[in-house]
């Protein structure tokens, strides 16, 4: 009986009542697009990382990544024969890796020097799609170099030219090398290609005095299930050295994941808190405007919290209405931006290559965050509807049946 009464006071004013459901519905698919939105933009960044830039696994000496001595190596036959048997392998990359200086007649800066096998490099990070002016490593030549895009814009330089690479050996004794740029490259994180140059791993090694040897290895996997197990057979088979998975080595995309089930959560707080208070003022409106009958409903026995109940239930009813009216846009809208993405190219795209994402955006909403929204719609709801009903209970009867 009181739901039929709460379902026939919604529509004494179908206007009102339709204008709530509106706002609930829009206000679930605004939480709904909004956390999609960032869950998008964490999965890309995600993405890039782990096919760009740091793999799934990498293999260390334990103290190599203090400072990038090159002391602290490996033998590459041995890493090779062992991450060849590595669970839901896709490829892998061999490196060696250490800091320095490049200087040319404009300047000098401090990068990150990788010696790498270009054929693995690129079946493992795909560096070599990233080649956007001049060539990627030419088969027969030695001393090649391939710059980042901000790098070579910020030292002009150019496919062609000479650079001097600096560094210490193995025998801590200061090294220098005379290298032609192949290329320059692009990729989605922009600090990153300022700080990284590429060259190949045996002239690097010979430069070094290092021949055989590596210090960086980096495993790329079928997909993301395979990592545990890939994890512990390695740990298993390489004891004396570090075996990390991407978490460890970028933690700060790791941060990035993280940290969006709480940026969800004050998003849906904000817009929600925002519902409430219209939510509020409507159903206060709709008390007020039925002061006579409640006064009268009051009168003939209406108990004090079947009155609350009444209030509470339409206030509910509106949100089971508006509810599933949101999901059903957001899912829409969610479906077809999934598959063709939200370009953001023209007016951020810069932006969004300094933070290491990607230009293009597809929104991912996560099953157990729609609950989420359910849970707090309907917390919020219920909060909303106590004072309206809390307004009804301090009526007088008689006092409200004479207004």
């Amino acid at each position: 009986m009181l739901f039929l009464i709460a379902w026939r006071n919604l529509w004494r004013h179908p206007a009102r009542s339709l204008a709530i459901i509106a706002s609930v519905a829009l206000g679930v698919w605004a939480g709904a697009f909004i956390i999609s939105l960032y869950y998008g933009m964490g999965n890309e960044r995600v993405r890039i990382a782990i096919e760009q830039e740091v793999s799934h696994l990498q293999v260390h000496h334990p103290k190599f990544r203090e400072d990038h001595d090159v002391a602290f190596n490996f033998d590459l036959d041995s890493m090779d024969a062992v991450l060849r048997n590595t669970p839901g392998l896709k490829a892998f990359s061999l490196r060696t890796i250490c800091h320095g200086m490049l200087a040319n007649v404009t300047g000098s800066n401090g990068v990150q020097i990788n010696g790498v096998e270009p054929e693995a490099e690129n079946a493992t990070r795909g560096l070599k799609s990233f080649v956007i002016n001049g060539a990627y490593f030419e088969a027969g030549k030695k001393n090649q170099v391939l710059v980042g895009k901000k790098l070579a814009d910020k030292m002009k330089l150019a496919p062609g030219g000479k650079i001097v690479l600096t560094f210490q050996d193995i025998e801590q004794n200061i090294t220098s090398g005379a290298f032609r740029i192949a290329g320059i490259y692009e990729t989605a994180n922009a600090p990153l290609d300022e700080l990284n140059v590429y060259v190949r791993r045996d002239d690097f090694n010979n430069l070094l005095n290092t021949p055989g040897r590596g210090t960086e290895a980096a495993v790329l996997l079928s997909g993301e299930a395979e990592l545990p197990a890939a994890l512990a057979a390695l740990r298993q088979r390489l004891p004396g050295l570090e075996v990390e998975d991407w978490r460890a080595v970028s933690p700060e995309t790791a941060l990035v994941m993280t940290s969006l089930d709480i940026t969800s959560v004050i998003i849906i707080a904000i817009i929600l808190l925002a519902l409430a208070f219209g939510i509020i003022n409507t159903m206060l409106m709709a008390v007020l405007e039925r002061t006579r009958e409640i006064g009268m409903l009051m009168a003939v026995g209406m108990t004090k919290t079947r009155l609350f109940g009444m209030v509470v239930l339409e206030t509910l009813l509106l949100t089971l209405v508006g509810c599933p009216v949101g999901f059903t846009l957001a899912w829409a809208v969610n479906t077809w931006l999934s598959k063709t993405g939200i370009d953001v190219t023209a007016f951020a795209g810069n932006v969004m290559k300094g933070f290491g994402y990607g230009a293009v955006i597809y929104p991912d909403l996560p099953d157990d965050k729609v609950w989420l929204i359910l849970r707090i719609v309907f917390v919020t709801a219920l909060v909303a509807s106590v004072f309206p009903a809390w307004k009804a209970l301090k009526l007088r009867p008689a006092e409200a049946i004479r207004r």
